[in-house]
C-alpha cells in the first residue's frame, strides 16, 4: 500500500527522524524514498551558487540520518517554490506517502505565513505525514485511528491495519467520539466495542487480520477528543480522514474558507501530541 515515500526536508525539524522510526515498521521497509529539496529562486547567481551548494548538503545529511538503502532512493535538488514542487514532485514519482516537517501554525497564521505543508495538504490528494517541530517521536506501536464510519475512516483503517500488522507487539486503537455522551469517556469493553454499529467492523477486520486491537470512546467535541485520546493512550502514531470536499475547479487554488472555518483535521495536525497521517479522500 505504501511502496513510494516522498521525503521534503528544508534542514529543520523531525521529518528525517520520522521517516527513520517509519522504516522500522517492516510494511515500509521496501518502500523507495524519494528526498526533496526544493531551493528557492535567489536574486543574484552568486547566492543561488551558495543556496544549491547548501541543498545539496541537506540532502546528503538526511540520506545519512536516515540511513536509506542506496538502491532505494532518489535525490532529488531543484528550484522553485516550494509549495509547488512538493506537490510537482509528488506527482511525478506517484508517492504513497508526502512527510513533511509543520511548525503546527494555527488557521490564520498558516494562510499569513506562507505555510508550505499547510498549502501542500491543501492541494495534494496524498496521505501527508505531518511532523511538528515540537512533538518526541517513538517507535511505532500503538496506532490510533479516528473513526466516524465515512470513507476516508475506512480507508484509513486500512492503513492503519497495513501498517500494524506486522510490528512485533503492535496495538491499533480505535477512537470513536460519541458527541451525544456527556461524561462517559476512555476505554470500552469488548463487549460494547462489537455492539457498537461503527466500531465492530474495524474490529472484526483487525481480528480476521491478527492485528490487537482496542477501543476508546470519546464525548463531546470531536477534534478535542481525539487528540485528548491520543495524549491519554501514548500513541505513537495518529492517522486521522481528511476529506477533499473542494470542486476539481478550485483545485489550483487554496481554499481559504477552509482554512478559516472549523476543520477537525486541521485542530488535531496543530494540536495533537504525536505525528499525525491524514489521508485524503476525494469527495
Amino acid at each position: 500500500m505504501i511502496k513510494k515515500i516522498l521525503l521534503a526536508v528544508s534542514g529543520l525539524g523531525h521529518a528525517e527522524e520520522m521517516l527513520k522510526t517509519l522504516k522500522e515498521v517492516p510494511a515500509i521497509q521496501q518502500a523507495d524514498v524519494t528526498v526533496l529539496h526544493v531551493v528557492p529562486a535567489q536574486t543574484t547567481a552568486q547566492v543561488m551558487t551558495a543556496k544549491w551548494e547548501e541543498g545539496g548538503k541537506i540532502l546528503g545529511s538526511a540520506i545519512e540520518t536516515v540511513n536509506l538503502d542506496p538502491s532505494k532512493v532518489t535525490a532529488i535538488l531543484r528550484q522553485g517554490d516550494p509549495k509547488d514542487v512538493v506537490c510537482q514532485v509528488a506527482d511525478e514519482i506517484d508517492a504513497d506517502l508526502i512527510i513533511m516537517g509543520s511548525r503546527g501554525l494555527k488557521r490564520l497564521q498558516s494562510i499569513l505565513s506562507n505555510s508550505v505543508s499547510q498549502y501542500v495538504f491543501q492541494l495534494s490528494s496524498r496521505p501527508m505525514l505531518l511532523v511538528k517541530d515540537d512533538i518526541y517521536i517513538k517507535k511505532i506501536k500503538r496506532v490510533m485511528v479516528a473513526m466516524d464510519g465515512s470513507e476516508a475512516a475506512k480507508e484509513c483503517l486500512k492503513l492503519a491495519l497495513f501498517l500494524t500488522r506486522d510490528i512485533k507487539g503492535g496495538q491499533l486503537i480505535l477512537a470513536y467520539v460519541d458527541k451525544n455522551l456527556s461524561s462517559k469517556a476512555g476505554e470500552v469493553s469488548t463487549i460494547e466495542a462489537e455492539n457498537n454499529p461503527i466500531l465492530a467492523p474495524a474490529i472484526a477486520e483487525a481480528k480476521r487480520q491478527g492485528v490487537q486491537t482496542r477501543a476508546v470512546v470519546g464525548a463531546s467535541k470531536p477534534a478535542e477528543e481525539i487528540c485528548r485520546l491520543a495524549q491519554e493512550n501514548d500513541v505513537d502514531l495518529l492517522i486521522l480522514g481528511s476529506p477533499d470536499r473542494r470542486p476539481s475547479i478550485a483545485k489550483s487554488f487554496v481554499d481559504i474558507d477552509r482554512l478559516v472555518s472549523s476543520s477537525l483535521s486541521d485542530y488535531v495536525r496543530v494540536n495533537a501530541t504525536c505525528p499525525v497521517l491524514l489521508a485524503r479522500t476525494a469527495g
